[in-house]
């Protein structure tokens, strides 16, 4: 617009043609707009030709009253409950996580992939040591705290009246037959030994032992054949004595604690809790690590997800429950660490140096910039045109 000015002043002086005048007229009032725009768009960023004037360099020297300005208007017009509670009134969370635990192209094993290889890496870079440590006293304070009586006598008492007693029953009368029979000898000669001389010198003993034997066999065959013989009521009798003392008794109670106490101290229940915790923690490893893209524990949560993701998509009532949820918890989210989260962004503006500053929000607008610097050129020169036909014209 400057050589265009000299350009109309040259001509127009030889020649006389008012034209020139016009041209003239307008390259003057452009070249001032766009110098103007320039120096307005220059004094957003930076002080003009390095000059300090007034009232220039604006974002650079009120960088921490923008980063305050733009946290206050994310928190009232972004992360107010009422906002996202409204945004997320649209929203149908559950529908869009079925979606994507069901995607065909294995959205699920990528988030399979990513949990199970983050519980290998906790097992395996926590002390091993200290980690078992802490599991064994807490399945030991568990155990500590556990009423075992009462349990025990509930338990009994069901599987009573539930009817899984007799098996119990019956094998207990099998293994007592095997055993009997497995220590017959044995049976004979302390019957042998205890009998005194007279029976033995007409030997009554052998006839002895004999009756005894077989009576304890018949006595037992009988017990197991028939549900109604008297040695299993007797048995059925004592078993649901003892759940009764389990339950109510407090001498029974007391007892069962102290037996409790001292299994629980014994090392060698330290031993098996050792040896659990390591078994426990090798198979989950092994799970997790194995077997191609994820081992079994892999593949096993993939079909749960993917079960879940069903589920989100076809239930009404767990579709319900889950948008209702995740709006809550956002909701939560923004009344509780909304201040927090804008408090961020403002800090982390502020901690920002001028030059980045500018740097950022200039490299943001980009070329919007220059064609304020043109559109400032046109205008100036259009209105300075339209001034000097005014002024031809009066």
């Amino acid at each position: 617009m400057a050589g265009l000015f000299i350009l109309a002043r040259t001509m127009g002086a030889e020649t006389g043609q008012p034209a020139w005048g016009y041209l003239r007229a307008f390259a003057e009032a452009a070249m001032v707009g766009g110098l103007a725009d320039w120096f307005a768009v220059t004094a957003l960023f930076r002080h003009p030709l390095g000059l300090p004037i007034p009232h220039t360099a604006i974002i650079p020297e009120n960088k921490d009253r923008i980063a305050d300005s733009l946290a206050g208007f994310l928190q009232s017009n972004f992360l107010t409950p009422q906002v996202v509670a409204r945004r997320m009134a649209g929203l149908d969370v559950a529908t869009a996580a079925g979606g994507f635990l069901t995607a065909p192209r294995g959205a699920q094993s990528r988030v399979t992939a990513g949990a199970t290889s983050l519980i290998a890496d906790i097992l395996e870079s926590l002390d091993r040591d200290k980690l078992g440590g802490m599991a064994k006293q807490a399945l030991r304070h568990q155990l500590d705290r556990i009423d075992l009586a009462p349990l025990l006598g509930q338990m009994l008492t069901a599987m009573i009246a539930d009817g899984r007693h007799l098996p119990l029953i019956e094998a207990l009368l099998s293994r007592t037959a095997q055993t009997l029979e497995a220590n017959e000898d044995l049976l004979r000669t302390m019957i042998h030994d205890r009998a005194n001389g007279l029976i033995r010198l007409v030997k009554l003993d052998e006839r002895l032992a004999n009756a005894v034997l077989d009576g304890l066999y018949k006595l037992l065959a009988e017990a197991v054949v028939h549900p109604d013989h008297p040695l299993r009521l007797k048995i059925v009798d004592g078993l649901e004595q003892l759940a009764h003392d389990l339950t109510h008794d407090p001498v029974m109670a007391a007892r069962v604690e102290r037996m409790k106490a001292e299994i629980l101290s014994n090392p060698a229940f330290t031993t098996w809790l050792d040896a659990l915790w390591e078994r426990a923690r090798s198979g989950l490893l092994a799970a997790v690590r194995g077997g191609g893209s994820g081992g079994a524990a892999s593949a096993q949560f993939a079909i749960a997800l993917a079960d879940l993701g069903t589920a989100l998509q076809t239930d009404p009532r767990l579709r319900l429950l889950v948008n209702r949820f995740s709006r809550r918890t956002l909701v939560g989210i923004a009344s509780r660490y909304g201040g927090q989260i804008v408090r961020l962004v403002s800090e982390t503006i502020r901690r920002w140096d001028a030059r980045t500053v500018t740097a950022r929000i200039e490299g943001a607008v980009g070329r919007d910039l220059q064609f304020i610097r043109i559109n400032g050129t046109l205008v100036g020169g259009l209105v300075g045109l339209g001034l000097h036909a005014l002024d031809m014209a009066l």
